[in-house]
């Protein structure tokens, strides 16, 4: 077959598979589809042995992949970011191009260890994978999205070791997978097929508790378009709106998205929170609302405020996101202000370490948008949180694969955490997710309504709370470490 893949054949072949792999994510879900085309990518790799084939068909695995799964990020630059086409369009193909290196260079990297002979599938090519997802999760503030472990929850039985691995451990037991896929070598396959059956035994374990009664809470989706959100004339009609869900609700915890409030904290009517803080009061508990914060030193926060029986408490968005929320390098990157209309994209950045909020009897660890990408961030407020809290504006998307991949994201921070994962957005995906990352309850996008649900708090910690990404990142050592020792081993 090898020899009828001549010339662009190869790298095409290699892009499709890239491509293919995105429908393994949400909302496809084909959990299966990325262990087939990551096993066709190793499989390309094994039979090409230059330099340059392997950087390549990394490299174009990588656009399809990236091309195809990250493609969004052009609506937020020119239907809501105003960035005229063109620009949008090549800083999109800038943006993936930079994503596809990652590939190209485990491609090239597993190249340079291909004396190891088949260690080089089942260690050093997994090991490299996982590293440059992780790399690629904190360089230049990192952009994690996609990593493919997140295509494995919660249905796969390789979830199960999201509690111990984190999902970047995920990332690398599905890649082995693949790799043992690629070799058709009965040994290596039952080995493998053992990694699959002790995932779907963990997926039974309970790694925390049930701690004190369920809590009522509400989920308020404003369903406000992103092109009137900070319309001034809209100003009036999205208070007025979010006051009569608060003031309809029952629950003793109400949860606002993100910014819901298009107004600095200190140009919202005292009387309007007082109103808020008062519905709260009357349900016995607290309502949370996302408004930004400004200080008489110029600075500005993206932030949660807590309103009601407890006393009022703050958290502020501690991840940015470059060129959106804030503009790196601003004496060189400083003009890209002009070129894009977003509101309010040089936020100060909360602190690092921030405590769970004490609000309707429990301990909720609230995290904003982006924040929850990063699993190794979220389990600074762990073990004390009794619940997860993402609040978003997803709005920025349109109707892409975003929102429904960035719930795929908050399914395995519950997995990893074993606390259930509440979800307010303005525009979709709000869902209630349980501790074994299923979603329990959702609202359709682009709809104004409020979800209703009991959740229960938990206690206790899974191995990834104590370890982070540690114990992966350990484990891949070792592998790439063996499969480096083997290359210099004497044939």
């Amino acid at each position: 077959m090898t020899e009828r893949l001549r010339g662009w054949q190869l790298p095409a072949a290699a892009l499709l598979l890239g491509a293919l792999s995105v429908f393994g994510f949400a909302p496809f879900d084909l959990f299966p589809l990325p262990l087939l085309t990551l096993a066709g990518l190793i499989w390309l790799w094994g039979r090409y042995q230059t330099l340059r084939h392997a950087a390549l068909l990394g490299f174009a695995f990588g656009l399809g992949y990236f091309g195809t799964g990250v493609s969004w990020v052009y609506i937020s630059l020119h239907t809501y970011g105003a960035m005229p086409l063109p620009l949008a369009a090549l800083a999109t193909v800038l943006f993936c191009v930079f994503l596809a290196l990652f590939p190209a260079a485990v491609g090239a990297l597993q190249h340079l260890l291909r004396r190891a002979g088949i260690w080089r599938f089942v260690l050093v090519i997994p090991a490299l994978w996982m590293l440059s997802e992780w790399v690629r999760g904190w360089i230049f503030t990192g952009f994690p999205w996609l990593a493919v472990g997140y295509s494995q929850a919660p249905l796969s039985p390789l979830a199960g070791f999201a509690p111990l691995l984190g999902v970047y451990g995920v990332s690398l037991l599905l890649v082995l997978s693949a790799a043992a896929l690629a070799l058709w070598r009965v040994r290596v396959g039952l080995v493998v097929a053992t990694f699959w059956l002790v995932g779907f035994g963990l997926q039974h374990i309970h790694w925390t508790h049930p701690i004190g009664a369920p809590v009522s809470v509400s989920l308020l989706q404003g369903n406000i378009s992103q092109d009137m959100k900070w319309d001034a004339d809209k100003t009036v009609a999205t208070l007025r709106d979010y006051r009569s869900m608060v003031e309809a609700s029952k629950a003793r915890l109400i949860i606002l998205p993100e910014t819901a409030l298009p107004l600095f904290l200190d140009e919202v009517p005292t009387s309007y929170l007082d109103d808020l803080a008062q519905r709260a009061r009357a349900n016995g508990g607290d309502v949370l609302v996302g408004v930004p914060e400004q200080f008489a030193d110029g600075r500005y926060y993206n932030s949660m405020k807590s309103f009601g029986s407890a006393p009022t408490q703050t958290y502020r968005k501690f991840h940015l996101v470059p060129f959106g929320e804030y503009i790196p390098l601003k004496s060189v990157f400083g003009f890209i202000v002009t070129v894009l209309h977003i509101p309010l994209s040089d936020f100060a950045r909360g602190a690092a370490y921030q405590q769970p909020m004490q609000v309707a009897g429990q301990h909720v660890a609230v995290n904003i948008c982006y924040e929850d990408v990063f699993g190794e961030e979220i389990i600074h407020q762990l073990p004390r949180a009794t619940i997860l809290v993402n609040v978003s504006n997803d709005a920025w998307f349109g109707d892409s694969a975003a929102p429904w991949q960035h719930r795929q994201i908050s399914q395995m921070r519950a997995l990893e955490t074993g606390r259930p994962m509440l979800r307010a957005t303005n525009t979709g995906v709000t869902a209630v997710i349980d501790p074994r990352g299923r979603v329990v309850q959702q609202l359709p996008l682009f709809t104004r309504a409020t979800l209703n649900a009991e959740v229960q708090g938990y206690a206790g910690s899974t191995p990834f709370t104590h370890w982070g990404n540690r114990a992966a990142l350990l484990l891949s050592g070792l592998l790439l470490a063996t499969g480096a020792w083997l290359q210099r081993r004497p044939r």
